[in-house]
């Protein structure tokens, strides 16, 4: 009765449908095939007729959508069964184009709603599957000013020399100095206009962030460490703190704010309620691809691809640890797996706080 009362919400480009209660229908996955979900196709129940830009013809109507290529094999489906099957459900005929090549999907029909049905299935199995996909970008203030490069060196020579004996720690696990960060959040961005629709968005969000700086740059102090699970002997990640210098929730406030305008957009999930404010100085993950990242929440990493290390002494000698300060001055949308002259992550999208 409650998930009646209280069902679940969907955003899908900015638009929020309700999904019903229904009952799953899948199929044997096969190498190369994909498996076609009557229920993830069927959960929407509300179709605003104003959704889409549906376009009367001289045969009937015909609405044109913007889906990835790398997504367009779950819309076809094994040997062409979800196509067919949505085909057929809906009373419509399905463009796509060929496997690798960007464009638009186009729905064709006799009748507007069938059209308006057919587009609402897409999006929602566009969705199920574009949110398996993993990220490409993600939204992150650099930490990598010269002072606290200088003083991530020290403390991994101070670390590997004092406790460089405990289970587990070693050179491998430490970040790139030239790639200290903090992320505020995750893109999954799968071709060139989704990359630009971002920085068109993060553009606009220019002026709510001046608003809270006031326009200047932002002291900010990286001082101490931590760590998120129970168990300090056990640890896959260490974070340093980062705080605004004159105490106050502005780095905060800017994070939430960016998450909250990229999640209303439909680009970003939200995790929790605000934004954790850390940057990774030790990583398991970097113990067998010193290019891994931390995938945050949503990653989720199998616990046999990490081997712990025992953290109590680094967390008692280097608690209160202080890396050094900067003016933080940008934002960016920073691409994954890159590397720009600096040798930071490549930036896909930037703006200023002054």
């Amino acid at each position: 009765m409650m998930e009646v009362l209280r069902p679940v919400l969907v955003n899908i480009n900015g638009r929020i449908y309700r999904k019903n209660q229904v009952q799953e229908e899948s199929y044997e996955e096969e190498e190369d095939d994909y498996p076609y979900s009557a229920a993830a196709a069927e959960q929407c129940l509300d179709e605003p007729c104003d959704a889409y830009n549906i376009e009367q013809t001289d045969k009937g109507f015909r609405c044109a959508i913007d889906v990835p290529s790398v997504l367009y094999k779950y819309i076809i489906g094994k040997k062409g069964e979800t196509r067919k099957r949505l085909e057929s459900e809906t009373k419509t005929s399905i463009s796509i184009p060929k496997q690798g090549v960007e464009g638009q999907i186009v729905i064709t029909g006799v009748h507007r709603a069938a059209v308006a049905s057919a587009v609402t299935r897409i999006e929602v199995l566009i969705d199920s599957f574009r949110r398996k996909q993993p990220f490409t970008h993600f939204l992150s203030f650099a930490l990598n000013h010269a002072q606290v490069q200088q003083g991530f060196v020290r403390f991994r020579e101070q670390v590997l020399e004092r406790c460089g004996q405990d289970a587990g720690v070693d050179e491998s696990i430490f970040q790139n100095p030239a790639k200290l960060h903090l992320t505020i959040g995750t893109l999954a961005l799968l071709n060139e206009q989704e990359v630009t629709r971002a920085n068109e968005l993060l553009q606009q969000c220019q002026d709510v962030i001046r608003d809270i700086t006031e326009a200047k740059p932002l002291p900010v102090e990286v001082r101490g460490i931590e760590y998120m699970n129970d168990d300090p002997s056990m640890v896959d990640v260490l974070y340093a703190k980062v705080a605004v210098q004159d105490k106050s929730d502005k780095l905060q406030q800017i994070a939430d704010k960016l998450v909250e305008c990229f999640a209303a957009a439909g680009l970003m999930e939200r995790e929790r309620e605000r934004v954790k404010i850390h940057g990774t100085v030790m990583n398991t993950l970097f113990r067998k691809d010193p290019s891994a990242e931390d995938k945050g929440a949503s990653g989720r990493p199998n616990a046999k691809d990490r081997e712990a290390f025992n953290a109590k002494n680094i967390l008692q000698m280097f608690g209160d640890y202080y890396f050094g300060a900067f003016e933080l001055n940008s934002v960016q949308i920073s691409q994954r797996f890159s590397t720009d002259g600096t040798g930071y992550y490549s930036s896909a999208g930037c703006v200023t706080f002054s």
